[in-house]
């Protein structure tokens, strides 16, 4: 018996390890302004926050600051050049995806990534034409922690909000899944940063690895 109908993803730090990529980018950026490259240990934390995120810790810059879109729009230009260079589903993933499949559960991607990077990115790994739905940062006027991109990816794949689950590594994915009456896990393996504790989040379940993530999915013993 399935547990859930849908299966979302984030996909940074849930669904696709994209933080070598990410970070690449961020150096090359911090070269063209002659600045040192930044470790990627001390990146990886950070690679959720997208944009906003990597510019703070690379230029000290919120995007209030006037330099904040220039930035953004360069480190975007970078990013897109080097979309899937190693960028890899996260070990373990792949099974999860066979076995939806296997169930015939469909699922799909919610992130703040913008789609016009998201689904390339899909397709250079293989796996977009698996999903069924994928829901960018610009595909609506609203993007998580508001819940209306997670109903959206739910009316996609017609499957209804209450029966399905959303699976992310930052606190506004859980509170958009939970916004839209959604089941919650939290990918403990993701980019968090180190001043945030994924147990205030509020989320169903937190999973330490992708095989936990799967116990959640698969094994009604491990909800309870």
């Amino acid at each position: 018996m399935n547990t859930f109908d849908l299966v979302l993803f984030d996909l940074d730090g849930t669904l696709a390890d994209t933080g070598q990529d990410m970070a690449s980018a961020l150096n090359l950026l911090l070269k063209k302004h002659s600045k040192p490259p930044i470790p990627y240990d001390k990146i990886r934390p950070y690679v959720s926050g997208g944009t906003p995120a990597l510019i703070g810790i690379g230029f000290g810059l919120t995007p209030e600051n006037p330099e904040f879109k220039h930035l953004r729009e360069m480190f975007l230009e970078i990013y897109e050049d080097n979309l899937c260079v190693k960028t890899v589903l996260f070990p373990g993933m792949s099974d999860i995806l066979a076995e939806c499949s296997k169930r015939e559960i469909p699922w799909g991607v919610v992130t703040n990534k913008p789609e016009y990077l998201t689904r390339p990115l899909l397709e250079q790994m293989g796996i977009a034409e698996q999903a069924a739905c994928i829901v960018g940062g610009d595909t609506l006027e609203v993007r998580k922690p508001n819940p209306e991109p997670v109903l959206h990816a739910c009316r996609i794949a017609e499957r209804n909000a209450k029966s399905s689950v959303f699976v992310g590594d930052a606190e506004r994915d859980v509170r958009a899944g939970r916004s839209a009456g959604l089941s919650t896990i939290v990918a403990g393996y993701g980019y968090i940063p180190p001043d945030e504790n994924p147990a205030t989040w509020g989320a169903n379940w937190i999973a330490d690895s992708v095989e936990q993530v799967a116990d959640f999915l698969w094994n009604t013993n491990a909800l309870n």
